[in-house]
């Protein structure tokens, strides 16, 4: 178990030195190569749980120790056996031993012998004095909720009725959504298949079931047939939503991976172009048409830019713009403690940029659906407000009966995260 401490803390390490932990997991792995499976999942495990709740763990942490660590390793190693202590299940004497054990790993030698001590000393500190610790920080709500303040208070004032509740599903485990081409097989064929294999789960829409326990890809019936993709109940909306219809020259800006784009296609014919400005994750987008047996037109470019387009304008256009995250942090739990509050109003400027772009290239009378994936407003309803006050021949269409049929929580097309689904955002335009 060490050495998956060794891989998480590594990983952790990395996130607070601003690496994204989709890239510091892999590189950490990278330096263990005769890790086990066993060893390689635990970390993985160790390196979220810890993010998810670093938080709590970090004021625990900070009141267990005289002065800040110098060595941030260190730190990020009590980090991760304090989540362990706190939060796995493993018999807490092993995680003591197995963090002093890792620590003397180390390829320092210079810090071993006083590092030994201090590890072993904060972690019978910590399971000595929890109760008192949790006693002592119960008005600190950065360890309550494991949120930054800023996030904790714009969520306050922006949701006085279920802040703590959008806070509270952040925590969780994100539940593993399928989206069945029902083109391919009815929903409750797909159901047997999934029970033949033993894979429980429970349908929460026309084409969706959630997974009871997550599975790998691999494993899933169907995955490689292109008859299921993995895809979040709350993200499938955008296809229903946008409505369109077969022959429609539709634009999925901000494409990748391409769940979207597939989806809409997989529920009409029609002529469709995949954008987006990172040509690497476009390979990603052909990758998943591929599977799917799906043809669309793949193009790099800016959404906030006309550079691409050939002026033939589109009935349909799904603007899925870059924004914070800040509604499916269960799934990239690194966010929370990567973004910062002046990261919002830089993305507010950036969707205030592309939503007007995208408006030119809408044909008369087309619709344009305006998602994020974020439950701050300014990205959400402030920026359609502020865009319909410039934009006389836009209106926004209500959705909220469409919603209702999905059987989704929801304030004016704002998901509020759930146990079947993420935070997004949905507005409905139409060219007058």
């Amino acid at each position: 178990m060490y050495i998956s401490q060794q891989i998480a803390a590594d990983a952790v390490h990395q996130v607070f030195a601003g690496r994204n932990l989709t890239i510091a997991l892999p590189a950490a792995l990278s330096l263990f190569p005769n890790a086990t499976p066993q060893q390689k999942g635990a970390a993985a495990d160790l390196s979220y749980g810890t993010l998810r709740f670093y938080g709590e763990i970090d004021a625990y942490l900070r009141a267990l120790l005289e002065k800040p660590l110098a060595d941030e390793r260190i730190h990020a190693l009590l980090l991760v056996a304090i989540y362990q202590l706190r939060h796995d299940k493993a018999d807490a004497f092993t995680v003591v031993n197995q963090a002093v054990h890792a620590v003397s790993q180390l390829r320092r030698p210079a810090v071993k012998a006083w590092a030994k001590g201090l590890v072993n000393a904060v972690l019978r500190n910590f399971l000595r004095q929890q109760a008192q610790l949790t006693l002592k920080l119960t008005a600190n709500e950065v360890a309550t909720y494991s949120y930054p303040q800023w996030w904790v208070n714009k969520l306050k004032t922006q949701y006085p009725d279920a802040w703590q509740g959008i806070l509270s599903v952040g925590n969780q485990h994100p539940p593993m959504s399928l989206r069945v081409n029902t083109q391919k097989i009815a929903i409750a064929d797909y159901l047997q298949l999934l029970a033949l294999s033993e894979i429980e789960a429970t349908q929460v829409g026309a084409q969706s079931v959630i997974l009871t326990k997550p599975v790998a890809v691999e494993k899933i019936p169907g995955f490689s047939d292109g008859v299921v993709s993995v895809q979040d109940y709350g993200a499938q909306l955008a296809a229903h939503l946008i409505g369109a219809e077969d022959g429609m020259r539709v634009l999925d800006a901000c494409c990748a991976p391409g769940g979207k784009t597939s989806h809409i296609l997989e529920l009409a014919k029609v002529e469709m172009t995949a954008l987006d400005s990172d040509a690497l994750r476009l390979e990603r987008v052909q990758s998943n048409l591929a599977r799917l047996h799906l043809n669309a037109q793949v193009i790099a470019g800016d959404a906030g830019s006309a550079d691409w387009y050939d002026g033939k304008p589109f009935d349909r256009i799904l603007a899925d713009v870059p924004c914070t995250a800040s509604g499916i942090v269960r799934r990239h739990v690194d966010i929370k403690w990567l973004r910062r509050e002046t990261d919002v109003a830089s993305f507010v400027a950036q969707q205030a940029k592309i939503l007007p772009s995208l408006w030119q290239m809408l044909a008369k009378g087309g619709k344009l659906l305006y998602v994020t994936c974020s439950v701050f407003k300014e990205e959400n309803q402030a920026q359609i407000d502020q865009f319909l006050q410039k934009n006389a021949d836009a209106q926004q269409l209500p959705i909220e009966q469409a919603l209702a049929q999905y059987n989704v929580a929801h304030i004016q097309g704002q998901l509020i995260p759930s146990n079947s689904h993420d935070g997004f955002f949905y507005a409905l335009l139409q060219k007058n």
